[in-house]
């Protein structure tokens, strides 16, 4: 069986046919997150922090750190900061470091610019995983030398010099290229997850029966694991989460192993509260006095004030189930365990401290 071993300092996360399906969480990534870009800019990490966390308490296995970041604001004063050469490298080193002081997680390390890679790599504890290679003459001959001095496993996106094909044979020959000029630097195929790319399903009707296909013929014919962006599948579209839902579960089937994903269900902000509040009591309703905002989200089917796992969290763990990747079913049991209200948790069925009541 094919197993890509990613590991911290103390914990160990595999990537195999015959594991339970590997969730590399992504929202430590400034690409389109304003707010984010501009912290990292300002030097808070506060948010980082708070995201590592988060996402590990939703399941994540892998932490994905992509130190892409503009910084529009130091560029002004400084031109140097307009080159992500200059940019990537010491925000890289940072962003590991902070989030190894949080969390034990194992990270994959995320980024275009060869200098962010290797000091991504040299600040990592363990075995991280590094994310990405493409078949592109000039990014293999910089990424696989970095792959083999710090003997580590890489993603393989399958896209080369003339772009992302929408034939998956094209898609499937530069797998099958990265795969086999990485056994020329001495890099086994266990150690090369294979992102076959997802087209959004919404500009391409064949998006998820071609992904399905490949990822078999890349189980089969190449032995390697894969990964992919989970949500690429569903870009575009209304209520993205039920195609995500479905999508990962069908993905597992075809035997894909892993996805770089958004755990968490974000929070519900203040706004939506305060507009959902006006609604009801505009039709009549009358609330009980002094009901906080996490009671009052959950009563009226917004979610939750504080993150937590998101739906597609609970497709991935019911797949794990019916693929047999879930012993006796016990992460799918603790996952939708009740915790006891607080005070009550040494109290037995009849509402007591001390267990069951005993009749006279």
């Amino acid at each position: 069986m094919t197993r890509t071993v990613i590991e911290s300092k103390t914990k160990t996360a595999i990537i195999g046919f015959d594991q339970p399906f590997c969730v590399i969480g992504e929202r430590i990534n400034p690409t389109g997150r304003k707010v984010l870009n501009e912290e990292l800019e300002r030097g808070d990490f506060s948010r980082v922090e708070a995201d590592a966390i988060a996402q590990v308490a939703a399941g994540a296995n892998v932490l994905d750190i992509n130190s892409g970041a503009v910084f529009s604001n130091k560029m002004a004063e400084d031109p140097r900061y307009a080159d992500n050469n200059f940019v990537e490298p010491t925000l890289m080193k940072e962003l590991v470091e902070r989030v190894q002081a949080v969390t034990d997680c194992p990270l994959c390390i995320d980024s275009s610019v060869p200098g962010a890679l290797e000091n991504g790599l040299a600040a990592a504890e363990g075995r991280p995983l590094l994310n990405s290679v493409t078949g592109e003459e000039e990014r293999l001959e910089m990424v696989l030398p970095l792959v083999k001095k710090y003997n580590v496993p890489v993603v393989a996106i399958s896209n080369d010099d003339t772009g992302i094909s929408e034939d998956p044979d094209v898609r499937f020959a530069v797998a099958k290229k990265i795969v086999e000029r990485a056994a020329d630097f001495g890099i086994p195929a266990h150690d090369i997850v294979v992102d076959p790319l997802v087209m959004p399903i919404g500009a391409m009707a064949t998006a998820g029966h071609q992904v399905f296909t490949l990822v078999r013929r890349l189980r089969e014919e190449l032995g390697v694991n894969t990964t992919c962006g989970a949500s690429n599948i569903s870009f575009g579209l209304p209520n993205r989460h039920g195609i995500n839902n479905a999508f990962l579960p069908m993905a597992m089937g075809a035997g894909m192993t892993s996805a770089i994903m958004n755990p968490v269900a974000l929070p519900v902000g203040p706004t939506k509260i305060a507009e959902k509040r006006a609604e009801v009591e505009a039709s009549g309703v009358i609330l009980p006095e002094g009901m906080d905002d996490e009671t009052f989200v959950q009563l009226f089917g917004l979610g939750s004030t504080l993150p937590r796992a998101g739906k597609e969290m609970e497709a991935i763990r019911a797949a794990n189930f019916l693929t047999n990747n879930d012993d006796g079913g016990a992460a799918w049991i603790k996952f939708n365990r009740v915790p006891a209200a607080p005070g009550t948790e040494a109290r037995g069925r009849g509402g007591r401290a001390g267990g069951r009541r005993r009749r006279a």
